[in-house]
């Protein structure tokens, strides 16, 4: 995490283990997400979980609703590389098929199952093979006496009582590997009932949207209502519910996360300028390309792409790397100090090769290699004949400025 950043007291909750992942407690905030395979064809499902694991995924979900799912979980468990949970909806006698397959969590959805022996079974099988399970409550799914009791509609109360009934089903039987979440696709609804289940429960909570659709809609959903709650330290697993690919979900859990200095970064976080009249190059084109280059890399650096090399390598000094567009070339800048030139057409090559070095190799390391003064001098040539050609108020403020002053004079 960056000296200085803010850090968001998270709520304390009690801890719980899905596998070998902890959630809840003092333990990072993981990052879910579920197959979108037949869980009966298990080298399909297999390869998904792998991809899903590559781009930084904790805890996957699969579907078992049918023998062949359970079947199929018996054999992917023992050779998936992360914790499988078993998704169970209506039949519970699939959840107890899943605990047989050594699934290491469960998911139940207190709307779908309603007899409260089936609920109680399912809990004492998981007590005893000290299997977690989630009580996933779902907006669109509720039991019907709540929406009648709400009036015939969702609230945050409804969902939150939901919850509260399932857990007081798992009491009876001594069960208490519990962690909880109250999904809605309306996001201030789940953003409410989220922070009212936080101020009755400290088991630990499982945020997302539900159905939040495709994209980019679904990224500014989801992140709405997740980071809305993880800026108010609720929250203690999070999964991106998108029309997509699960992978996107991953990236996207994993994003967030890193933005908000809740987990040590990864990969690449790619900062642009958003191009002015300065800019010499298409500044979206290159941010593009760059985007592409590094999305598989695992570069745990800070990149930056800049428009012009008057402003760019001030702006993002703080960069651990960046290029910045001068006349058909880019000048490379490391820690805001110009260290080379480079033809336009090879810039993203060269961000590439350069972050990669020092990712292996540091900052320092990468400075020693190159004549600075040199680049120095480059740089500021390309920046005198920027101004002289495009002058020093490119974008007209001060125009604008002093027609506010004539307007006030007025």
């Amino acid at each position: 995490m960056d000296a200085g950043a803010v850090v968001f007291e998270r709520r304390k909750t009690r801890q719980i283990k899905v596998g070998d992942v902890a959630v809840g407690g003092d333990a990072p905030i993981s990052i879910q997400s579920m197959t979108t395979t037949k869980t009966a064809d298990v080298d399909g499902t297999l390869a998904q979980i792998y991809a899903l694991t590559g781009a930084g995924c904790d805890i996957v979900r699969c579907t078992c609703n049918d023998l062949a799912a359970a079947e199929g979980l018996a054999r992917i468990v023992p050779r998936s590389p992360i914790p499988v949970i078993a998704d169970i909806h209506h039949q519970y006698k699939m959840a107890l098929a899943a605990l047989e397959a050594g699934v290491q969590g469960l998911r139940l959805n207190p709307g779908n199952i309603r007899k409260p022996e089936h609920i109680k079974a399912v809990a004492t099988e998981a007590r005893d093979r000290g299997v977690p399970i989630r009580i996933g409550v779902n907006g669109g799914s509720l039991d019907p006496s709540l929406y009648d009791k709400y009036g015939g509609r969702v609230t945050p109360e409804a969902m939150v009582e939901s919850a509260q009934m399932e857990i007081a089903y798992f009491e009876d039987v001594g069960f208490d590997l519990i962690k909880i979440s109250v999904k809605a696709s309306n996001v201030p609804l789940m953003i409410e009932a989220y922070r009212q289940l936080s101020e009755v429960t400290d088991h630990p909570l499982h945020l997302g949207v539900t159905e939040a659709g495709p994209l980019p809609g679904g990224y500014i959903k989801a992140t709405a209502g997740i980071a809305a709650l993880l800026s108010e330290g609720i929250g203690d697993t999070i999964r991106y519910s998108l029309t997509a690919d699960p992978v996107e979900e991953v990236r996207a859990g994993r994003t967030l996360l890193e933005s908000f200095g809740l987990r040590e970064r990864k990969n690449v976080d790619l900062i642009a300028c958003p191009s002015c009249g300065r800019a010499e190059v298409d500044v979206i084109a290159v941010a593009e390309a760059a985007r592409d280059a590094f999305a598989d890399r695992e570069l745990p650096l800070q990149i930056a792409v800049m428009g012009c090399v008057v402003n760019g390598p001030g702006e993002a000094r703080d960069a651990d790397l960046g290029i910045a567009a001068g006349k058909h070339r880019g000048h490379l800048f490391v820690k805001g100090q110009n260290v080379a030139v480079v033809p336009e057409a090879e810039m993203v090559d060269t961000l590439v090769e350069w972050a990669e070095f020092i990712a292996e190799n540091g900052t320092e390391a990468a400075l020693a290699r190159v004549d600075l003064e040199k680049a120095r001098r480059e740089a500021e040539k390309d920046r005198s004949e920027l101004f002289e050609e495009k002058g020093a108020d490119v974008n007209a403020s001060e125009q604008r400025v002093e027609l506010i002053h004539r307007r006030v004079a007025d």
